[in-house]
């Protein structure tokens, strides 16, 4: 894994060039953001020209979480996140992935942190409140801590997962560390931060590239009343999903093993939670590859507040 460190240097097309990425590759990569954008395969220039001509300096935090968003980030494929993310998009802090430690890791967060030209902060996890914060700590700092000290500085905050967006299974009940998402963290506070959410459990990287791609060329974001932008959850997973023909006419597998189940029909009295939630799953799949629901598996509600609690037992209806 190469991690560079740029704070915001041009050339990330011939950076990639070096790294074997060819052109081709990389404009198939933007052509799949700008289709899960909603802007349309011809405005996939546009997102290369946002990717490459000023490398956003992008400090990434770690709170109350599984590492299970930066897995999905860090396992996008065609080309792979170290050939392409990491030489477009300047990621000079990550607490899983750097190659700094110790003091040599404070010192880079507060290099990047200082920037003149700014960054843009990721947020994945919830952040513990019960007992100060002292539930949750990074170098000797709680959580809390650190997200008081480096949030209100960025230019821009985006959660990335259900954990930093509301708090997820960190705050499912009872909850005793007092796990919240980052917007409802700071409202407490009184702090004037607001976060754009990008929920789920993971969510598919390519709504945070797009998130940052719209941010880079100063494009007005469009939220729904969670925080999240209209653009990737603006429309339910039900109203997306290849299996909506069988909901219609009735057509419910009655259990996993069933033929009915091998057809493809709907998943709806497994369990599935597709008509209450919001999310583009079936339309950016994973690694342009697949969907929960496509391989057999209903719909949780992931990227919903709360799902845990209010949307489980996750195989009843």
């Amino acid at each position: 894994m190469r991690i560079a460190v740029g704070l915001g240097k041009k050339g990330g097309e011939e950076r990639l060039a070096q790294q074997g990425v060819s052109r081709r590759d990389f404009l198939k990569f933007c052509t799949a953001v700008a289709v899960t954008m909603g802007l349309g395969p011809s405005m996939a220039t546009e997102v290369a020209a946002a990717l490459t001509n000023r490398r956003a300096s992008v400090v990434y935090l770690h709170c109350a979480e599984c590492t299970g968003c930066s897995e999905a980030l860090l396992r996008t494929c065609k080309p792979f996140i170290d050939s392409l993310i990491l030489d477009t998009i300047s990621l000079d802090y990550h607490e899983t992935i750097m190659a700094a430690a110790g003091e040599a890791a404070e010192a880079a967060l507060e290099q990047a942190i200082s920037n003149p030209e700014g960054f843009i902060c990721v947020v994945e996890g919830a952040i513990p409140l019960a007992l100060d914060g002292k539930y949750g700590y990074v170098g000797g700092h709680t959580m809390l801590d650190l997200c008081k000290r480096v949030l209100p500085k960025a230019k821009a905050v985006v959660t990335m997962g259900t954990c930093a967006a509301y708090g997820g299974v960190q705050a499912a009940k009872p909850n005793p560390t007092g796990a919240v998402g980052v917007n409802e963290c700071f409202a407490r506070l009184g702090m004037d931060v607001k976060a754009i959410n990008i929920p789920g459990c993971p969510p598919n990287p390519l709504n945070l590239v797009g998130t940052l791609v719209a941010f880079l060329q100063n494009k007005e974001i469009k939220l729904d009343d969670l925080g999240r932008p209209l653009m990737f959850y603006g429309q339910s997973v039900h109203d997306l999903c290849e299996r909506r023909a069988h909901f219609d006419a009735g057509e419910f597998a009655p259990s996993f093993d069933s033929e009915e189940a091998r057809k493809g029909w709907c998943l709806y009295d497994l369990g599935c939670k597709g008509p209450s939630t919001y999310n583009n799953c079936p339309k950016a799949l994973f690694n342009e590859t697949n969907w929960p629901v496509r391989a057999g598996h209903p719909c949780i509600g992931c990227s919903e507040p709360n799902f845990w609690d209010d949307l489980s037992p996750f195989y009843q209806n």
